[in-house]
C-alpha cells in the first residue's frame, strides 16, 4: 500500500511546466542574441564547441531531478512494519459539561473553551493511560470511548460545543451513570472519572450517583469552572454574533453560579478531590499527579501497523541525476568539433 505523509507538496509540480517554458524561453533568447551578430559563418564557428543535444539532455535531467525531489518531499510511505506494544495505566473518563451555562464569560474566553484547553493539555501528559470523553447537558453520551490513541481523542475534543446536546440542563448524575456503564472492566480499581462543570445540576441526584460509582471502584475528581458570584449566559445568532444575554420569563437576565458544595460532595463520596478552575491550569496537573500514583494495569498488548518512509529512494535518485547532469559537459568532443570546423571551411 502506498500513501504520502505530506501530499500538499505535490502542488510544487506546477513548477515543472513553468521550468519547461523557462528553458524554451532562454533557448529562444540565446538564438536571438546570436542572430544579432549577423554573420552566420562566424556564429557557426563561435558555437561549434557547444553540443545542442547535450544541452537538451542536461535540461531533461534537471527536470527529472525536480520531479524526484518533490516526490521525496511528499514522503512516500510504502509497506508496513509490525511492532509489539505493551502499556500500563488506568482508565480515565473526562465528563465535560456542554450546557449553555458553560458559555458564561467569567473565565476568559468562556468556561467551555477554558475547559477544552485544559483537557487538551491533560491528554498531552498521559503516558499509557486510556482516555475517554463524555459530554453532558440535560442528558449524557460518550463522545469518545476509552482509547490509547491520544490524537483521536483530541480530534473528538475539538468537536465538542454547546450544540452537541439539544436537551437543556446540567445532569451530572447522568454523566456519572454513563461512565459507570462505559468502563470496560468490572475490577474495583484502575478507574477514574474527572467531571468538569459549573456544578449547577438541575436533574437527577449526582451525590447518590457518586455513591453507586464508589461501589464499583470509580474515583471521581471534580473541577468547578466558573465563579460562585455568577455570570450571565450570552446568546448568539446563527452567524455567531452576540445578540444579548439569556433572560427568564420575567425578562431578568439569568446568571449561572458555581455550585461548590455539590461538587465537593461528589468527590468526597468516591475518595477523589474537588478543585476550582484557575488561570494557571494547576488543577488537572494535580489530578494527573494523583492518578500517576495509582496502581497500574496492562491496558493493551497488541500489534499495530506503521508505514515506513521511502523518501530516501527518490531523494537518492534525484541526487544521482543531479550529479550526472553536472558531469555532462555542453562541449562537443574534440574530433567532432574539428570535423565541424573543416566542414565550414
Amino acid at each position: 500500500m502506498l500513501r504520502f505523509a505530506y501530499p500538499q507538496f505535490f502542488y510544487l509540480y506546477a513548477l515543472v511546466p513553468l521550468l519547461i517554458l523557462f528553458f524554451i524561453w532562454t533557448d529562444h533568447r540565446r538564438k536571438k542574441l546570436l542572430a544579432r551578430i549577423g554573420d552566420a559563418e562566424l556564429v557557426a564557428r563561435l558555437t561549434a564547441s557547444v553540443s545542442r543535444r547535450k544541452r537538451f539532455w542536461k535540461t531533461v535531467l534537471l527536470l527529472w531531478v525536480v520531479v524526484f525531489l518533490i516526490f521525496a518531499l511528499a514522503d512516500p510511505q510504502i509497506g508496513t512494519k509490525l511492532e509489539r506494544v505493551k502499556r500500563k495505566g488506568v482508565d480515565i473518563f473526562i465528563a465535560l459539561d456542554v450546557s449553555k451555562s458553560m458559555l458564561a464569560e467569567d473565565i476568559a474566553p468562556n468556561r467551555l473553551e477554558k475547559a477544552r484547553h485544559e483537557i487538551s493539555n491533560f491528554i498531552d501528559r498521559l503516558e499509557g493511560d486510556r482516555i475517554g470523553l463524555i459530554c453532558f447537558a440535560g442528558i449524557a453520551f460518550v463522545q469518545c470511548p476509552l482509547t490509547l490513541d491520544y490524537s483521536a481523542a483530541k480530534l473528538f475534543l475539538n468537536d465538542i460545543d454547546t450544540d452537541l446536546i439539544p436537551q437543556p440542563g446540567t445532569n451530572i448524575a447522568a454523566a456519572i451513570d454513563i461512565a459507570r456503564k462505559s468502563f470496560v472492566t468490572k475490577e474495583l480499581k484502575h478507574k477514574v472519572l474527572v467531571v468538569i462543570t459549573d456544578g449547577e445540576s438541575h436533574q437527577g441526584d449526582p451525590v447518590e450517583a457518586a455513591k453507586e460509582a464508589a461501589k464499583e471502584g470509580i474515583v471521581i475528581y471534580t473541577i468547578g469552572i466558573g465563579s460562585p458570584q455568577g455570570a450571565p449566559i450570552p446568546e448568539f445568532d446563527r452567524f455567531g454574533n452576540r445578540v444579548g444575554y439569556k433572560r427568564d420569563a420575567s425578562g431578568k437576565i439569568v446568571t449561572t453560579k458555581l455550585d461548590v458544595l455539590t461538587l465537593e460532595k461528589i468527590a468526597f463520596e468516591t475518595g477523589g478531590k474537588y478543585y476550582i478552575s484557575s488561570t494557571g491550569e494547576a488543577e488537572l496537573n494535580k489530578i494527573y499527579d494523583q492518578i500517576s500514583k495509582m496502581e497500574k494495569k496492562e491496558l493493551a498488548s497488541r500489534q499495530f501497523s506503521q508505514f515506513e518512509d521511502r523518501f530516501q529512494i527518490f531523494l537518492f535518485l534525484g541526487l544521482v541525476l543531479l550529479v550526472i547532469e553536472m558531469l555532462i559537459s555542453e562541449r562537443r568532443r574534440i574530433k567532432r568539433m574539428e570535423r565541424g570546423l573543416v566542414a565550414h571551411d
